[in-house]
């Protein structure tokens, strides 16, 4: 039989697939799904800043209105539909979520500025989260904006969230720094307790019949994972941190992949949102299926077998890549 326990972020789990943010984590009723259907942990879907924020600033109103009474301060301050809801609803469903499944639940926190995190971040424990995981999701468009300013904030914000509560915290980073690892090892000197490789950002596209913009994700695909994995493989003997892998998971290949350049846990939602539920199952005996092909007993046997070296540097890399380049082009290369 085949050990897959693992570790992630101090969390004791059963095996290294997590159920990443999705539409399945909306409602009780799709939690419990989750957690039945067999996934070791579940990461909530966002508390978005503006909804913290659009609660805090409705409150602030209330109490400048100095009303006798709360009821009459609402007739002079009448609720924008789902404008104060959203934090409660989400923290209502944390608690909710804990009381109910028996497998760690994960709160997350979309934003991108230092003011609201701290507050929410304590909301989120206060309300059972497991551990937190920030989505630091940041598209500064203008030109003057310096990519030095964005990275700086971002620490900024994670030693904020360190500071204010006690779960642990994991980033969920963008692939686009201009040095991935300089970043990776700037958010575990100020206490990132795992990291989540990578954030998918909106990516507009254009209908040439509407003139309109598309806004919108798909689901990922198997070739979006070789970026994580690279990464992975990369980081996982360089920093001691947790190493969380997301993006690119459709079939128990992809999780061998994944363990293999150095995840503690492989997160899951395109996936199980393209198959349903029953994948989940798929995707842990899969795994099984190859660890027993290759004679592995215990996940901890492969975990990392393909990381990178500690010591390899640029110049590493590039003949790497150098050497994939002179392949590429003899496997197509013919007598003609």
């Amino acid at each position: 039989m085949t050990d897959l326990r693992t570790t992630y972020l101090g969390l004791e789990l059963a095996h290294p697939l997590v159920a990443s943010p999705s539409p399945l984590s909306y409602t009780l009723e799709g939690i419990r799904r989750l957690a039945d259907a067999g996934v070791s942990a579940i990461v909530l879907h966002s508390l978005f800043e503006e909804e913290v924020r659009a609660q805090s600033d409705r409150q602030a109103r209330l109490v400048e209105a100095g009303s006798e009474s709360f009821a009459e301060s609402l007739t002079y301050f009448p609720a924008v539909p789902g404008a104060d809801a959203g934090p409660r609803q989400y923290l209502s469903l944390l608690e909710r979520a804990r009381a109910s499944i028996p497998i760690p639940v994960i709160g997350s926190l979309n934003g991108v500025t230092t003011g609201g995190w701290t507050a929410a971040a304590r909301q989120l424990q206060d309300a059972g989260a497991s551990a937190i995981e920030l989505n630091l999701y940041s598209a500064p468009v203008g030109p003057e904006v310096t990519g030095r300013a964005v990275e700086e904030r971002h620490v900024e914000v994670l030693g904020l969230v360190k500071a204010s509560v006690g779960v642990p915290v994991a980033v969920k980073m963008s692939p686009y720094y201009s040095s991935v690892g300089e970043m990776a090892r700037r958010f575990v000197e100020a206490g990132a307790d795992g990291l989540v490789l990578f954030n998918r950002f909106l990516h507009p596209d254009i209908d040439p019949e509407s003139f309109a913009l598309v806004p919108g994700i798909g689901l990922s695909t198997p070739a979006e994972g070789r970026l994580a994995r690279t990464w992975i493989a990369l980081l996982r003997r360089r920093l001691d941190v947790a190493l969380a892998a997301t993006t690119g998971v459709e079939g128990p290949e992809d999780l061998a992949r994944y363990l293999l350049a150095g995840a503690d846990v492989v997160m899951s939602t395109s996936a199980l949102l393209r198959h349903g539920l029953d994948h989940v199952a798929v995707l842990l005996e899969g795994l099984r299926a190859w660890m027993a092909r290759k004679g592995f007993g215990r996940l901890e046997q492969l975990r990392g077998l393909l990381a990178a070296p500690a010591g390899v540097g640029d110049a590493g890399a590039r003949a790497d890549y150098v050497a994939a380049m002179q392949a590429a082009n003899a496997s197509t290369t013919g007598p003609w």
